[in-house]
């Protein structure tokens, strides 16, 4: 029996059921990965050898119980005991709440924390089996996925002011302002490749990225990321997604020098197990998005298999073979991708210091929104000039030539922008002398008193 056929002969309902289990799964079983895998890269780039040796088995060479083949013997275990070790304690300690909480709030906080991650994740494709991903091909993606986004922040939110607790409230604020001024950048992004693709769709903007190479290439793909407003666009986009999940250098709502703990100060065993989880699931669903807009989705290499395998070559048979293999491993190469995007907040947690809280502000009001807003009208005047101005009689050089004009208009206006704001910043570091004069309180008394 097909199992596509019966798959789809099956009611919508249960076709968007089964879909959506099998795309849990798929986000939720590598977390336990994550974990290790950050603690182990972490003490590599920090040179600390416990998180890689912890748990390593070494059998005893005189107790009568270990046989002689294992005796002397090491297991070593690359730190695989501790997130075991972890599990089991989280899941056995005593579970706390505070006495003045809002119950209620305290322990639905978590569950906001998880949710927006598998809501985001239902329109992404992360195979090329379409009778299984997305879980729903919305028209209206991009948008979708901004709004779920916004969610997220409920969760932080409602964890800090139902704690009753100063410092995680101060926490849950500060999350709720980063999240609005990270948000429109990432949505002027997203909007640039919106333009570009001519959808709304995350399976029509991966769709265009199979394309030929700047229309012209056709044994390369056209990944965005390869593209001038493209790459622009990703690297507002990235650091608008580190700064959504919290990651360091953005981690100020769980500040530990500040807060304590921020948020999460309150929480323990379980539920606190629940926003440590759903920030690992968060990154692997902001990740996947930043694939599947900007880096081919599921294409390991941005190279058209199908193109070369129909041409009259001798390599002709292993590009149809390797194109076949990308078909069916295509979430493989996603879950490859997505742990390549988990390594890269890695890398930026143990590089760059923590931003102050002004510096956090600063950087997305002065700096990422006025970037991803040039970038988006540079595409749109592209986009405008190459329609209007180019006709089948001059083959739309003229449209070309005016579309180079307003890239070349709006980078201008972007240097005057940048240069206004390193003046107004080195106007800032002026500060005006001042004097403090210590008074003594016996002599102001004394004079009230006259």
């Amino acid at each position: 029996m097909d199992v596509a056929k019966w798959f789809l002969g099956l009611a919508d309902f249960w076709q968007a059921l089964i879909r959506a289990i099998i795309w849990v799964l798929f986000i939720f079983a590598p977390v336990p990965i994550f974990i290790w895998w950050e603690r182990r890269l972490l003490s590599w780039m920090q040179d600390r050898i416990g998180p890689n040796r912890v748990g390593n088995i070494t059998w005893s060479t005189r107790s009568k119980y270990v046989p002689g083949f294992l005796k002397g013997k090491k297991w070593k275990l690359f730190g695989l005991a501790q997130p075991v070790a972890d599990g089991i304690k989280s899941f056995t300690k005593e579970d706390l709440a505070p006495s003045t909480s809002d119950k209620f709030v305290y322990f639905l906080a978590p569950a906001l924390a998880v949710f927006p991650a598998f809501a985001i994740g239902a329109v992404i494709p992360w195979s090329a089996w379409r009778s299984l991903t997305p879980v729903a091909n919305v028209d209206i993606g991009v948008l979708y996925i901004l709004a779920i986004s916004s969610l997220g922040v409920y969760g932080v939110v409602l964890a800090g002011y139902a704690s009753n607790n100063k410092y995680s409230l101060m926490g849950g604020l500060r999350a709720s302002a980063q999240l609005i001024s990270y948000e429109l950048s990432m949505g002027m992004s997203l909007g640039a490749i919106a333009l570009g693709s001519g959808s709304l769709r995350p399976t029509d903007m991966l769709a265009a990225q199979e394309q030929p190479l700047y229309g012209v290439i056709p044994f390369l793909q056209n990944w965005y990321a390869f593209t001038p407003f493209g790459f622009v666009a990703m690297v507002v986009f990235f650091i608008c997604m580190v700064a959504e999940t919290n990651r360091a250098p953005f981690d100020l709502p769980e500040a530990e020098s500040e807060l304590v703990a921020g948020y999460n100060t309150e929480y323990s065993t379980k539920k606190w197990v629940m926003f440590m989880m759903g920030e690992y699931v968060n990154m692997f669903i902001f990740g996947s998005v930043i694939m599947t807009v900007f880096l081919g989705g599921y294409n390991l290499l941005p190279v058209n298999w199908d193109y070369l395998a129909h041409q009259n070559w001798p390599g002709a048979g292993i590009c149809e073979f390797i194109a076949r293999l990308q078909y069916w491993l295509g979430f493989g190469v996603f879950f490859i991708k997505g742990f390549a995007v988990i390594t890269a907040y890695i890398w930026v947690r143990a590089t760059l210091p923590r931003l102050r809280y002004d510096q956090l502000m600063s950087f997305g009001w002065r700096w990422l929104l006025p970037l991803a807003t040039c970038n988006l009208i540079v595409v749109a005047l592209w986009l405008v000039s190459t329609k209007l101005a180019g006709d089948k009689s001059n083959s739309g050089v003229i449209g070309i030539a005016l579309g180079w004009a307003a890239v070349v208009i709006a980078m201008l206006v972007l240097y005057v922008i940048y240069r206004q704001i390193r003046k107004n910043q080195a106007g800032d570091g002026k500060l005006e002398p001042r004097q403090v004069t210590l008074v003594d309180p016996n002599a102001a008394s004394t004079q009230g008193a006259g």
